[in-house]
């Protein structure tokens, strides 16, 4: 199976992608799974850590095809202030809580949850209901992603595609009860050096919210 190794972020691929994908957040935050993309290709997404991808990003293929990755909508509760000094306070208690928000210029977005919408009307802050694209802030110590920037579809780089088939083993699909690709945002707790590894991924106890 093909795979896609490199990723290029939005903004720094021009040529036309030869498919699309279409995640949420937590489909976006993998290491190594295939996929199956709108058109029907199929590849194996094959990087060396666990990276957050974006709206707007590709995924280059070995061939140098690019696999553009759209943002899914998903139900978020939308949270708006008077001032910027309020919002900045009820993003201070959001983060206190470990709940992951999206920050924009003058509202803020978290996954719906009664608890911590009662939470915030309680600091003052007004709450709607919408349906968009959840892209949140990734934390401090977030694996950064190795970029590769695509020219005319085909990917530049220096990197030998045969340096994973010591790596090669089965692709787990998302639904896998495997503990093995199951990562997540939160690594304050963990320090990493700047070399890729295949030895191991870090997986971390999700806030309320469950993996099959």
């Amino acid at each position: 199976m093909i795979r896609a190794n490199f990723i290029s972020t939005k903004g720094a691929w021009q040529a036309t992608a030869a498919d699309t994908i279409v995640l949420d957040y937590e489909g976006r935050h993998r290491r190594r799974v295939t996929m199956t993309a709108t058109r029907g290709t199929e590849f194996l997404l094959d990087l060396p850590e666990a990276v957050v991808l974006r709206g707007g990003d590709a995924l280059i293929l070995e061939d140098g095809r690019l696999i553009e990755i759209v943002a899914a909508p998903e139900e978020l509760a939308e949270v708006r202030c008077g001032d910027p000094r309020q919002l900045a306070r009820v993003a201070y208690h959001i983060g206190n809580r470990h709940v992951q928000a999206e920050i924009l210029d003058n509202r803020l977005r978290m996954r719906r949850d009664h608890v911590l919408e009662d939470m915030v009307r309680g600091l003052g802050a007004k709450v709607s209901h919408i349906e968009a694209p959840f892209e949140p802030d990734t934390g401090a110590y977030e694996p950064v992603a190795e970029v590769k920037h695509a020219h005319h579809g085909h990917a530049h780089h220096g990197h030998d595609h045969h340096d994973h088939k010591a790596h090669d083993h089965a692709a787990h699909e998302h639904g896998d009860d495997c503990g093995c690709d199951h990562e997540h945002a939160d690594h304050k707790d963990h320090k990493h050096d700047n070399k890729p590894t295949h030895s191991h991924d870090h997986a971390h106890g999700a806030h309320g919210h469950k993996h099959d």
